[in-house]
């Protein structure tokens, strides 16, 4: 009963002791609560409880008893770090059983050997244990050997082994009730999925077992340590070493296992390890190493030596010693048959080759290289790797790296979700560089430009996985729109967080992204290679594509165009880094009134940064417009404010090959507009209700009222400021007491309109909004501008017709969603297959989770999740907020953000803002956009002749360099 109801057996076993029972009843109630003690409880009352359950069988004369207890004791004792007396318990055990209970005594033993890493033993004792449990009809016993067999045949690498077993042991446990064990068979097909490379199954599965264990009121140790590899090979490193820690802290309070903590230790450091911590690294992994010695389980200090040696070579402290001890780690992970080994002789090569020991490096190499061809997809990858590291000339590289990166990339098309397979690229980032050093060397700039492309933006290449239309998934992602809404309306209201919404949001976020990371990839077609020739077929001889690579640490300009590639070497990306950095602070506060005098010095970074990120190419750019293709890190770079390229026609993508796609995607039919106005803009999205009216487009009914704008002549011309709301914002209640203190700022100032609330004024700065989460726009809580985004300036021949003319035929007039017209599901229907959408509306970047950066609506925020559910994204989509163009950069080159996840779906041009902007002085630019747009322009074109069309004073200029355009359409 432990183990199918284990809080009523503890109770029940409690109820008898309390009664007085004979020794041999007494023995087995103390033995259960040991049990519950040793598994879900502090192990030193388990061995208490055990302890006495003994003496009670030995006074009732029952050697079968004692046998049985010995057993349970031995586990006990071993789970707390006391291996010799483990081990002398199951002796006295064995001896002291015979058939059934001797068979059960053994499977328990098996367990411990399986638990100390010596898996020879295991596999004896569970072979001698299962005929004999199997003749007696022992379900419950034969099911738990099965399992614990096929956990056996996982850690030596035997999959199909392993799959057999978990699948005899599952048909069993379906005839029984032991609910602890069914839990525990789907957490172990959870592991099998793993090793047999399916992340999204093996997460599905653990997410099950969690379910079920927590029905039980257990705790689930194990779980989180087979979790967290599975999110380590998903790329997700630094939520693995948070769940490891927090499951670490856990035990400790309870007095739990300390074999289990040492196992979660080594978690820990390998998680460290890959998110990039080496000192936390070395700290986890020596406590496990001590940990693992005095247990006397060698299999496992082995693994945390590996990981040891592989923090301190992340620390810079390479050395000869250091080769032996990698190499030595090697050979005994090859002697226990551990899938790791190959990884341990690929680190040996690796210090091997940076200290110049070319025979020692080609050892230890050429071992690991044995892997590539068998086995998960992450050990061929290190096969692979060192295949690469010892060929000896480029070619050989070369064709190593192309078949690594082959198998990561049909590993990362089996995982539906972008973000998943986003991070998985990390895996191939070794590869990839050594494949464009390689090319530097021997192929020339064309070559450099195809490796470049290989491995930048891939998540980008296909759609992806649609979202399933899970009812479970669905109904989170309204509960959670409503909690957001709430806990934003709190927020507002009283300017405190409200801590049970913001916990139950939090609650919903990871069910709703836990539910996306176990959809499944459909792999496409390969067919769609990078090719140089068609990329300059379509650049033509007027069109110049800037790619930047970066190979150790300084960037390399890739200039195509005119039939040619051209490689010019430009600066340190850390340089390059570091004054982007400059650059943003500047545009934050040039967004402020008075502000005027930094703009020499913005403008003075933007040269440097130019000099940074082009060098010599900037003379060669000729007069004609520019794609620039710049590496994640950068992806904040404001390019408009390099002088180079301030005033001609420029557009950014993620990669060569996505701006290819954009080009060649053709517009939907029928031209169809859309604008969204989302709530609680202080501004009323001012520029939404001039562009419907001028465009003669059907208003939502009971939508505010159309606001006048201000005096014709525009910001540039009046010095009174521009009125402070529309009529439609106050009429919406949305307004609230903001507006007071903002419209305060206005009458203080004749410097035209200020763009945040005057509280954030007052600090100068205002950059709550530069938190892991803040908020992109005007909202309340971290506010980005002021009211003063309520005046709109007309466009200056009052031309400005309904955008999107060029897209293909037009209707009326546009769809203009508003007030409670723009709710989630009707702006995802409205926006699906759209020839041109412009939304108004507070944004919010999420760095610490990309997907869930969003945009609010009626109804709460409408999130990057929700994009992923539409079959076709609009065409064109204006992005008026800031930050809107901001990105987590993960993976090797990968970007994840609000672009990012438009781009594969369909759109092929997006113009977005990547910095606090001026609330007011957007209008002006997203009407003389708009108008560009209805002329017949690109995306780029429009926006390169809105940007000239400004008034010439500071803030506009800084709002003119914010926004980009990215794709090209």
């Amino acid at each position: 009963m432990v183990f199918a109801a284990p809080g009523e057996a503890l109770a029940r076993a409690e109820e008898l002791l309390g009664a007085d029972p004979a020794p041999l009843h007494a023995s087995i109630a103390h033995q259960v609560i040991g049990i519950w003690q040793r598994d879900f409880g502090d192990t030193r009352r388990a061995l208490a409880h055990l302890r006495r359950a003994r003496d009670l069988a030995a006074r009732a004369d029952s050697a079968e008893r004692e046998a049985d207890v010995l057993a349970t004791l031995g586990v006990a004792l071993v789970h707390s770090g006391r291996t010799r007396e483990g081990l002398a318990a199951f002796e006295r055990g064995v001896a002291r059983g015979t058939g059934h209970t001797r068979a059960r005594v053994l499977y328990r033993r098996a367990y411990v050997w399986w638990v100390l890493g010596r898996h020879g033993e295991a596999l004896e004792d569970v072979r001698r244990a299962i005929p004999v449990l199997r003749q007696a009809d022992d379900v419950i016993w034969t099911a738990r050997a099965l399992t614990l067999r096929a956990t056996v045949h996982l850690a030596l690498g035997a999959v199909e082994r392993a799959d057999a077993d978990f699948t005899a042991a599952e048909a069993l446990w379906d005839t029984t009730g032991q609910e602890h064990d069914k839990a525990d068979a789907v957490e172990s097909r959870g592991l099998a999925a793993f090793r047999s490379g399916d992340v999204p199954a093996a997460l599905r599965l653990l997410d099950e077992a969690e379910e079920r264990y927590a029905k039980l009121g257990v705790p689930t140790f194990m779980l989180t340590i087979r979790r967290c590899e599975v999110l380590m090979a998903a790329g997700l490193a630094p939520e693995a070493l948070t769940e490891a820690d927090g499951a670490i802290a856990a035990l400790d309070e309870i007095g739990g296992q300390s074999t289990r903590k040492a196992e979660l230790l080594l978690v820990a450091a390998r998680a460290a390890r890959l998110a990039g911590d080496p000192q936390t690294a070395l700290a986890r992994a020596a406590v496990a190493v001590r940990l693992f010695a005095g247990q006397r389980r060698t299999w496992y200090e082995t693994h945390a030596r590996l990981v040891l040696i592989e923090a301190r070579v992340a620390t810079g402290r390479a050395s000869g010693r250091l080769v032996a001890d990698a190499a030595a780690v090697a050979e005994r992970l090859a002697a226990f048959g551990a899938p790791a080994a190959p990884e341990a002789s690929l680190l040996a090569g690796r210090i091997a080759l940076g200290l110049g020991w070319a025979a020692d490096a080609e050892r230890h190499l050429a071992v690991a290289a044995r892997s590539r061809h068998s086995g998960p997809p992450l050990a061929r990858m290190t096969g692979w790797a060192a295949q690469a590291l010892r060929a000896g000339s480029a070619r050989g590289v070369l064709e190593a790296c192309r078949r690594g990166l082959d198998v990561l990339d049909d590993h990362r098309m089996t995982l539906g979700a972008s973000e998943l397979r986003a991070r998985a690229t990390a895996q191939g980032a070794e590869l990839a560089a050594l494949a464009q050093r390689a090319s530097l060397v021997s192929g020339g700039p064309r070559r450099l430009l195809v490796w470049s492309e290989r491995w930048r933006a891939t998540v980008l290449s296909a759609p992806p996985t649609r979202p399933p239309a899970d009812p479970a998934l669905l109904s989170g992602m309204t509960a959670f729109r409503e909690i957001a809404a709430r806990a934003e309306e709190a927020r507002r209201d009283g300017g405190r967080p409200v801590p049970a919404l913001e916990r139950e949001q939090r609650r919903l976020e990871r069910e709703i992204r836990s539910r996306t990371l176990h959809m499944r990839g459909e792999a496409p077609d390969d067919g769609d290679r990078f090719d140089v020739g068609r990329l300059l077929e379509r650049l033509g001889d007027d069109v110049q594509l800037v790619e930047l690579a970066v190979l150790d640490g300084r960037v390399h300009v890739l200039l195509c165009g005119r039939g040619r590639v051209r490689r010019f070497e430009a600066g340190l990306l850390a340089d390059a880094e570091r004054e982007a950095e400059h650059v943003q602070a500047g545009l934050r506060r040039l967004a402020h009134p008075g502000a005027e005098a930094r703009l020499p010095l913005v403008e003075a970074a933007g040269a440097r940064l130019q000099k940074l990120l082009l060098g010599p190419a900037a003379a060669h750019l000729g007069s004609g417009p520019v794609v620039v293709v710049p590496p994640g890190r950068l992806h904040r770079v404001p390019w408009a404010l390099l002088p180079v390229l301030r005033d001609r026609v420029l557009s950014v993508s993620p990669s060569a090959s996505s701006w290819l796609r954009a080009k060649e995607t053709a517009p939907p039919p029928g031209g169809r507009e859309v604008l969204v106005r989302g709530p609680g803009l202080a501004s009323g999205g001012a520029e939404v209700p001039v562009l419907a009216d001028r465009y003669g487009g059907a208003r939502s009914p009971g939508s505010p009222a159309t606001w006048a704008g201000p005096p014709v002549g525009g910001y540039g011309e009046t010095t009174a400021g521009p009125p402070h709301r529309t009529a439609g914002a106050h009429d919406t209640g949305e307004g609230d007491a903001r507006d007071d203190a903002t419209h305060d700022v206005y009458r203080k100032t004749t410097a035209g309109p200020p763009h945040r609330t005057a509280g954030a004024h007052d600090t100068g700065e205002g950059d709550a909004r530069d938190d892991a989460t803040h908020d992109v726009g005007d909202g309340a809580g971290a506010p980005s501008s002021s009211a003063g985004r309520g005046g709109a300036a007309p466009a200056r021949d009052g031309g400005v017709r309904a955008a999107g003319a060029a897209a293909g035929g037009r209707r009326d007039g546009p769809t203009v969603l508003e007030g409670d017209e723009a709710r989630v599901p009707r702006v995802l229907r409205e926006l699906d297959g759209a020839a041109l959408a412009h939304i108004a509306a507070h944004g919010t970047f999420r760095a610490d989770s990309p997907l869930f950066s969003s945009l609010r609506m009626a109804d709460g925020p409408l999130i990057v999740h929700d994009f992923e559910r539409l079959d076709r994204s609009p065409y064109r989509i204006i992005l008026s907020c800031c930050d809107t163009a901001r990105f987590a950069s993960v993976g090797a080159d990968e970007l994840l953000g609000l672009v990012t996840a438009l781009l594969p779906l369909g759109t092929a041009g997006v113009v977005a803002c990547s910095a606090p902007v001026n609330d007011a002085a957007v209008v002006p630019l997203m009407l003389a956009l708009h108008k560009g747009l209805d002329a017949g322009l690109s995306l780029a074109e429009a926006l390169r002749d809105a940007r000239a069309a400004l008034p010439d004073d500071a803030m506009h200029q800084a709002t003119g360099w914010a926004f980009s355009a990215f794709g090209a359409a």
